[in-house]
C-alpha cells in the first residue's frame, strides 16, 4: 500500500518503530539499576505520542482508500468498473452507439478535448462572495440593530442637522452638495476600493440604476424640500414595515380599469 501513494502508513510504522525502540531503552536503563529521571528518552515518547494521536483523525480520513487497497492487494484484481472509483474515466461517458462515427468527428473530438485541457490549466478565481451569517440573531437582537441603525440615520438627518445649528453653539458648515449626493459619491467610492481589492465587478442592481437616474435628474428636488426623515427612531417608537409588491398581469390590469369605469359610468347616470 505504502509503494501505491499512502505514504501515511509508512510515517506511522517509522514512528511506531521509535516508539518501541525508546520503550525498550527505557526498560534496559531500569534492568540494569539506572534512574530514568531526566532522560532524552521519556520527552522523545511524548513527542511520538503526540504526533501519533494527531496522525489519528488523518488515517480515518483514509480508512476508506486503505480498505480498498487492501481488498485489492488480497485478490489481486481490480474492478475497472466499479462506481466508486476517486477518478471519473471519460470512456465511460461514451455511449456505444459512438464508437461507430467516423474519422472527423473524432478528430474533431479530441481537438475539443485538447483545447478544454488547456483552458483548465488557467487559474480562474471564484466568482463567490463571503456572506456573513446571521442565523445565530435573535429576533430582538435584529429589531435592536435596526432600532440603532433608524437610530444613526436619524441623528445624521437633514433635521437634526438644521436643529443643531439652530439650537447649539458650533460652528457651522456650509457644504455646497447635498446629503442624497454625498451618500451616493460614498457608495461608489465603497464599491470602487471592493472591486479593486477582490479583483471583480459588483453587478448593477435595480435600486443602484433607480439612484444614478434620481442623481442624473431634477426629479429629486421637489422630494427634498417635501419630504422630512422620520426621527421617531430616537423615541424608541420605531415602526417596521414590511412591503410585499405583486406584479399584475396587464390582461388583469385592463379589467380593472374597465370596471372602475362602467362603476363611475353608473353612479353619474
Amino acid at each position: 500500500i505504502v509503494l501505491q501513494g499512502i505514504e501515511l502508513l509508512d510515517v506511522k510504522n517509522q514512528l511506531l518503530l521509535q516508539y518501541l525502540t525508546h520503550i525498550v531503552y527505557l526498560l534496559l536503563l531500569k534492568n540494569s539499576g539506572r534512574s530514568i529521571e531526566g532522560d532524552e528518552a521519556i520527552g522523545r515518547l511524548v513527542e511520538l505520542r503526540v504526533i501519533m494521536e494527531r496522525i489519528r483523525p488523518i488515517e480515518q480520513k483514509l480508512k476508506y482508500q486503505i480498505d480498498k487497497l487492501i481488498k485489492i492487494a488480497i485478490t489481486g484484481i481490480g474492478n475497472e468498473n466499479d462506481p466508486s472509483h476517486f477518478k471519473a474515466n471519460p470512456a465511460n461517458m461514451i455511449s456505444k452507439s459512438s464508437e461507430n462515427d467516423c474519422d472527423e468527428a473524432d478528430k474533431s473530438g479530441e481537438r475539443n478535448l485538447k483545447s478544454k485541457e488547456k483552458k483548465s490549466g488557467v487559474y480562474v478565481p471564484p466568482k463567490l462572495a463571503a456572506v456573513h451569517y446571521d442565523g445565530d440573531i435573535t429576533q430582538a437582537e435584529r429589531k435592536n440593530r435596526l432600532l440603532e441603525r433608524a437610530r444613526k440615520h436619524a441623528l445624521n438627518s437633514s433635521v437634526m442637522q438644521e436643529l443643531k445649528e439652530e439650537y447649539l453653539d458650533t460652528p457651522t458648515e456650509i457644504i455646497n452638495t447635498n446629503s442624497f449626493k454625498q451618500k451616493q459619491n460614498k457608495q461608489e467610492k465603497y464599491r470602487q476600493e471592493y472591486e479593486e481589492n477582490y479583483f471583480t465587478r459588483l453587478p448593477v442592481t435595480k435600486e443602484d440604476r433607480k439612484r444614478a437616474k434620481r442623481l442624473s435628474t431634477l426629479g429629486s428636488l421637489g422630494s427634498e424640500i417635501t419630504k422630512f426623515e422620520d426621527i421617531s427612531a430616537l423615541d424608541g417608537n420605531l415602526t417596521l414595515k414590511t412591503s410585499k409588491k405583486r406584479k399584475l398581469k396587464g390582461k388583469s390590469l385592463r379589467i380593472k380599469k374597465g370596471t372602475h369605469f362602467l362603476c363611475n359610468s353608473i353612479e353619474l347616470t
